[in-house]
């Protein structure tokens, strides 16, 4: 993006350079075509930055930067913005009620993971190669094709062609619950039918695999007090982004701002 295509932006008297801007926007995605749209991100996020640093000057606000992973420490100015955020918005506080009615409103939200029994037959391949792959599909349907006459040859078909180490258990995968496997190979298990071979193959960047579904217990609904810590967790955090964007807004709104429209939210 070309600065100088775009102009600088003065926020309460504080010039932010149109080379500043430029280099913040490649945080800012924006449409093929529509740098000026990255470009107006960038410059809303560098002019609230900017509003936050002047409120902790004004409030003589420092702060010690924290740790924030592994290798990566807060800057300066990043742990003084905290701060303020820290000190200055206050979310309301969620209340029983709320919670309560959260939870009312969609029980089945709030379940205990699904348990699945379920064996494989891999044909591994190369998801980038597209021969491989066909391959992998033509053994599939094969091996449906003789386990439709023979259900009962399944284990025998694991041991010999399965390219998985569970091929030493007949294909069997033992207890799996949601997260355990690909999303692809969740669908399957999600459809699939108990007791019963997938009537598809099913593609994952594994290879293809021929499923049988041995059992499934669907995850009973939660009661409201074993779910209820975490879902004070969750409104709290909403609370809490929706007064920073109250605040944010609050200084946006009572800045002096040439070059952007304070209203512009992306």
């Amino acid at each position: 993006m070309k600065a100088a295509l775009f102009p600088e932006i003065v926020v309460n008297g504080t010039t932010l350079s149109a080379a500043e801007i430029a280099a913040e926007a490649q945080n800012h995605p924006a449409p093929e075509g529509k740098p000026g749209l990255a470009w107006r991100k960038a410059a809303r996020a560098l002019a609230i930055r900017q509003l936050l640093l002047d409120r902790a000057e004004t409030l003589a606000i420092e702060a010690t930067p924290q740790e924030l992973a592994p290798g990566r420490i807060e800057t300066a100015d990043e742990a003084r913005i905290r701060e303020v955020l820290e000190r200055l918005v206050t979310p309301e506080p969620v209340s029983e009620p709320e919670l309560r009615a959260v939870y009312d409103r969609d029980p089945g939200a709030f379940r205990a993971p699904t348990l699945y029994q379920a064996s494989h037959v891999l044909y591994a391949a190369d998801p980038r190669d597209e021969a491989a792959r066909e391959d992998a599909r033509a053994q599939a349907l094969a091996a449906l094709d003789a386990l439709t006459r023979a259900p009962g040859r399944f284990g025998d078909i694991a041991r010999a062609e399965s390219d998985c180490s569970s091929r030493g258990t007949d294909g069997q995968l033992g207890q799996l619950t949601s997260g355990d496997t690909v999303p692809e190979f969740e669908a399957a298990m999600r459809e699939a039918t108990p007791g019963a071979i997938h009537h598809k193959p099913v593609e994952t960047r594994y290879g293809v695999h021929v499923l049988r579904l041995d059992d499934r217990a669907e995850g009973e609904i939660l009661p409201f007090e074993t779910v209820r810590p975490r879902l004070a967790e969750a409104c709290e955090k909403a609370n809490w982004t929706r007064a920073a964007h109250a605040f944010v807004s609050a200084l946006l709104e009572g800045a002096e701002i040439e070059g952007l429209d304070p209203k512009f939210t992306g």
